[in-house]
């Protein structure tokens, strides 16, 4: 099991590493108290391979509790359970400002203390644990696509991460798909529908699809879109996303949608890409 604990500076963005984590298949638990995280660890180890990468957020929210979190990582290491530390931290100035943007209190400051003393204040009393980090990352700056691959390169060794692509075929008849990120229309094509033994027949059928890819329309439309989407799947993941929808459509869903589908689908694969087929609408009469 790959136990990662992530803590460091208030306002410095431990939240969102931990959604970038659950991004990346780990089980993210923010804001874990002390106290849990050896039972926490227990049930984890317990649960018999379902939680192979845990990440959890724990804060030290006053200087007495940092001997708690000592002790307690000292005490997780003493049962076998191994654990790496991601130690999250920003400039004063950064800090300040995303507090100011937030409108939200910083955790330790005191009445009459201004922002600036608590966060010096906690930085003093983190540096222990900071000492003990595994992996330091400064987010000032930083982007979240670029924190995403900050955080990909100091745990992977990567700056890459996969991108999950999903090719959807739906009917402009009944709504363009919600999450959509590229959207093509297919309508420019022939229509299988009127022809009159194709049109029991849907795009993945041998003969729809071999009477929409066959026209010259689809050949250069496949000419063109097919190096476009080579060009853009890396910059969409080196920005950052982790998924991406693929829309192509056509009046009813079930022709040639489905047939320009399939072929982006097969494009898509032989470029080396995690891709899933939809088809949307195929069952909706077309």
């Amino acid at each position: 099991m790959e136990f990662l604990i992530i803590s460091g500076m208030s306002g410095a963005g431990k939240s969102l590493t931990a959604d970038i984590l659950e991004d990346m298949d780990y089980y993210c638990v923010d804001n874990m108290p002390v106290a849990l995280l050896p039972r926490f660890a227990e049930l984890c180890r317990a649960a018999g391979g379902k939680y192979e990468r845990v990440a959890l957020v724990t804060d030290v929210r006053e200087g007495e509790s940092l001997s708690d979190l000592l002790n307690t990582l000292d005490g997780l290491w003493s049962t076998g359970v191994e654990y790496r530390i991601l130690f999250v931290e920003a400039d004063v100035q950064t800090i300040v400002r995303r507090y100011k943007s937030s409108r939200r209190r910083h955790p330790l400051m005191r009445p009459g203390e201004s922002i600036e003393d608590a966060i010096r204040r906690e930085t003093a009393v983190l540096e222990p644990v900071r000492e003990r980090a595994d992996y330091i990352i400064n987010t000032t700056g930083l982007t979240t696509a670029a924190l995403q691959s900050r955080i990909s390169s100091v745990l992977t060794g990567s700056k890459k991460h996969s991108l999950a692509v999903t090719v959807t075929a739906f009917g402009y008849k009944y709504g363009l798909p919600m999450d959509a990120d590229l959207v093509f229309d297919v309508r420019f094509l022939p229509n299988p529908y009127y022809v009159e033994e194709l049109r029991p027949l849907s795009g993945l059928d041998a003969p729809v699809y071999d009477f929409v890819l066959g026209s010259d329309g689809a050949k250069r439309f496949m000419e063109l879109l097919e190096p476009m989407l080579k060009f853009l799947l890396p910059l969409y993941s080196e920005e950052g996303k982790y998924t991406l929808n693929i829309a192509v459509g056509c009046t009813g869903g079930r022709h040639r949608s489905v047939a320009v589908a399939r072929a982006v689908e097969s494009a898509l694969k032989r470029a080396g890409a995690d891709v899933t087929l939809s088809c949307r609408d195929i069952d909706k009469g077309g």
